[in-house]
């Protein structure tokens, strides 16, 4: 017969390991760090330093479990605030030491996890072996949640003179997970509860009233725009109140069908009704069919996904579909934007501010969740603040279209002339502001893959470092085009001359060729001949400018075969040298009845009038203006399915013996000899490469500032040597910042001090207004450590 042991034996024996294993934990010398409470106790703080992590996978393990094989699981320390897990299913222990030094019992409320995330079970652990458990998730029913709240959170009684460990279990269908693990008082955290309901009420406000209005519009005026923003406008609202978590508290309270799928279900139908209300606002259909079919398949793609939502149980694959559709959809969005202006077709002002914050907003928040960005109130709703900035601006968008009806009807001539005028003055501030917000970007991810190319040990880090340094001078390129385009348009496009080395000016382009054409598996060949000069005379920038489109061209369309480059330098007359440059390809050809009109802008060659390989069609335009602004000539061969052959000849002059450069070297020293910097910069990621690029350079302060008046203020109370100066800043910008300073509003002592302006505004009317105002210098981001250094040196030295 068997003998069946006394189950009170077996609770004795295991409560007894239990002892001796927390015993050792709890008092051994070990790595693990722990939170203490001393007096006077913290109203909040984060535990992730103290805290660590480990991913079990599908295991379902119990608390028991957990303890006992602890050193067998792997916990690793929570690198960052709020840390983000990624879209998982797999279970997730987090635990945490706490010990309460003080003489008072304490109570906390803990915390922890997304407000969407489905199971969440805390286990608190004393150090006698007590445990107490609570649980929460959106899969429960509210009431049964130990604190019935619409985030994640759990009461922790702390008694005085003791330890604990804590232990948190989580567990998703599939959505990204994260760990804040934010302790606080009742008090804190009813004043920050608060705070949400003042904002959020705000926010959901807006959303409602928004929705409202327009939907009786679209009763009147029956214009279906109305009604797809309406609707946008109250899923967008049901999204962001299943994932602040009020949808589970007090709507699907019961944990079911549809609560554990509402967030998928509400994100899906608001991002077909903003691809419809956009797709019709900006007329899609009318100026790009390929943007329209493209918005008609990704609702397919949309309603598939509903679909699978609805009848499958498993949403594993749900959470990453549904994220990857809303952004197909806004890169659609913003592709169309971009057409428009392309094109020259007038597009609302409010509407691109409005798709800009809601960019902007998610942009903080996934960086945030990566842990780039602090954790803050601000930080941690800031999709929601893109996303009530944005319904604004589209609310003013569509109360211009209103307007736009009304007046169509009543004055139809007189308002197709304002439109034509209001056409480029939004043209003028679009560009103006392109370059701005796309330079201020280029300027950190540049500065960061050129510095990681050059630090990186491993050879597959420098790699990618290069390739996203190299995709992003294309992008520089591109932005430079439509600039260049802009000032062309304006006559105010002009040469810089100055000694410039050209063989190391072609050679660094070939470079840049020879890995994107082998990555498309192009053989590219390099020749030189001739007599060609160390030093010329004349505008590098240009010369990059005219080659690098020429090489992207054909790249671009050459499915296969071979890119060859040839350089060759001829006698000019007057003392001149005739820079030739011949670029060949074995690609597509060109017709001849596009050869007439190859030279236009907004022109490319099409296949089937299909636009396979992409461009914005303004290359050849700016290179023949800046091949006649220097007086050379440009022919262009091609026969269609053989290849494509273009000439350039440029005369440049000689550059005389006294100019010649002195030779870098490969290692330069960066050392300014004790001088002091002020830098005035609002933006974090520009003063994050300042800081980049200056921590390199020896013997020298750097301060930084975050607008004109600190600035101002900066260098009346200060002794620096020279400023750094951003020109679009708020409370008081650059131009404002620098007239204040010249007037001796920093002290007459002071009014001659070096000022370098440095802005991601290129346009020729800002670099006229900075020599007007008493700026030294100029520099256009993105920046260079040795553009930067030597323009410092020159003022200071």
């Amino acid at each position: 017969m068997f003998i069946v042991p006394n189950q009170n034996i077996m609770r004795r024996k295991l409560h007894i390991k239990l002892l001796v294993f927390l015993f050792l934990n709890f008092f051994s010398h070990t790595l693990h760090a722990q939170f203490v409470f001393h007096e006077p106790t913290p109203t909040k703080v984060s535990l992730h330093p103290f805290a660590s992590i480990a991913n079990v996978g599908k295991q379902e393990m119990t608390i028991h479990q957990i303890i006992t094989n602890e050193h067998l699981i792997g916990f690793k320390a929570v690198e960052v605030e709020n840390k983000d897990l990624g879209f998982t299913n797999d279970n997730f222990w987090v635990k945490i030491d706490i010990h309460n030094k003080t003489s008072e019992d304490l109570e906390y409320y803990l915390e922890t996890a997304r407000p969407i995330t489905d199971f969440v079970e805390l286990y608190a652990v004393s150090s006698s072996g007590t445990i107490k458990k609570s649980v929460s998730g959106d899969h429960m029913i509210c009431a049964e949640r130990s604190y019935c709240h619409r985030k994640t959170i759990f009461r922790i009684d702390i008694p005085a003179n003791s330890q604990q460990r804590i232990y948190i279990h989580m567990l998703s269908d599939g959505e990204v997970l994260s760990v804040p693990l934010m302790l606080r008082t009742s008090e804190n955290l009813m004043e920050i509860t608060s705070l949400e309901q003042l904002v959020f009420g705000i926010f959901y406000g807006i959303l409602f009233i928004a929705a409202i209005i327009y939907i009786f519009f679209f009763f009147g005026i029956r214009e279906r725009t109305f009604l797809y923003y309406g609707l946008y406008v109250i899923f967008i609202g049901l999204l962001q109140f299943s994932l602040d978590g009020y949808f589970y508290q007090y709507i699907a309270t019961d944990g079911g069908w549809f609560s554990q799928k509402a967030v998928l279900v509400f994100a899906t139908i608001a991002a077909f009704f903003l691809g419809r209300y956009s797709q019709l606002f900006l007329k899609i259909k009318l100026h790009s069919k390929i943007l329209n079919r493209l918005f008609n398949f990704t609702y397919g793609l949309l309603a598939s996904l509903l679909l699978f939502l609805i009848f499958s149980p498993d949403l594993q694959y749900g959470y990453p579909a549904a994220n990857i559709l809303g952004l197909v959809v806004l890169i659609l969005i913003i592709a169309s934007v971009v057409t428009l202006y392309i094109k020259k077709v007038p597009v609302d002002l409010f509407f691109t501010t409005g798709i800009f914050f809601l960019v902007a907003g998610f942009v903080i928040f996934i960086m945030n969740n990566f842990g780039h960005i602090p954790t803050s109130f601000f930080s941690q709703n800031s999709s929601k603040f893109g996303t009530g900035m944005e319904v604004i601006f589209l609310s003013l968008s569509m109360a211009n279209l209103i307007g736009r009806i009304k007046n169509e009807k009543e004055e139809y001539n007189r308002l197709a002339l304002a439109r034509a005028e209001e056409m480029n003055e939004m043209k003028s501030y679009f560009l103006s502001n392109i370059s701005h917000e796309l330079r201020t970007p280029l300027n950190a991810i540049m500065s960061l893959s050129t510095d990681m190319a050059k630090t990186a040990t491993d050879e597959k880090i420098r790699h990618d470092a290069q390739i996203i340094k190299y995709s992003s001078h294309s992008l520089l390129s591109s932005v430079n085009d439509i600039l260049d385009f802009s000032k062309i348009e304006k006559g105010e496009l002009k040469l810089d001359v100055a000694p410039f080395h050209p063989l190391k000016v072609l050679e660094h382009i070939k470079n840049n060729a020879v890995i994107r054409s082998n990555d498309q598996g192009l053989q590219f060949e390099f020749s030189k001949a001739g007599d060609i000069p160390e030093l010329l005379i004349g505008d590098v920038v240009r010369l990059g400018q005219i080659v690098n489109n020429i090489i992207s061209n054909a790249i671009k369309f050459t499915p296969q075969g071979t890119i060859k480059f040839h350089i060759e330098g001829q006698p000019a007359p007057k003392n001149k040298v005739r820079l030739c440059l011949t670029v060949t390809d074995t690609g597509v050809g060109i017709s001849k009845e596009k050869m007439a009109n190859i030279f236009g802008s907004f022109t490319q060659d099409n296949i089937n009038n299909k636009r396979k390989f992409g461009g914005l069609g303004l290359g050849l335009y700016i290179v023949k203006t800046l091949v006649d602004m220097q007086k050379g000539v440009i022919k262009i061969e091609s026969k269609v399915g053989e290849g494509t052959m273009c000439r350039i000849h440029i005369d440049y002059e000689k550059a005389p013996e006294p100019a010649i450069a002195e030779t870098i070297s490969d290692n330069p020293i960066f050392d300014l000899h004790g001088k002091s910097i002020l830098v005035v910069e609002d933006n974090a990621i520009n003063q994050m490469v300042i800081k980049m690029i200056t921590k390199k350079w020896l013997n020298t302060t750097v301060i930084y500032v975050n607008n004109g008046l600190e600035g101002l203020e900066a260098v009346r109370e200060n002794n620096f040597d020279i400023v750094l100066m951003d020109l679009q800043m708020p409370v008081m910008d650059g131009y404002e910042a620098t007239i204040a300073i010249r007037n001796g509003g920093a002290g007459e002592e002071k009014a001659n001090i070096p000022i370098i302006a440095v802005t991601a505004d290129v346009m020729e009317t800002t670099k006229s207004r900075v020599k007007e105002i008493g700026m030294n210098d100029y520099l256009s981001k993105p920046l260079k450590n040795e553009t930067l250094y030597e323009a410092v040196k020159a003022l200071v030295s």
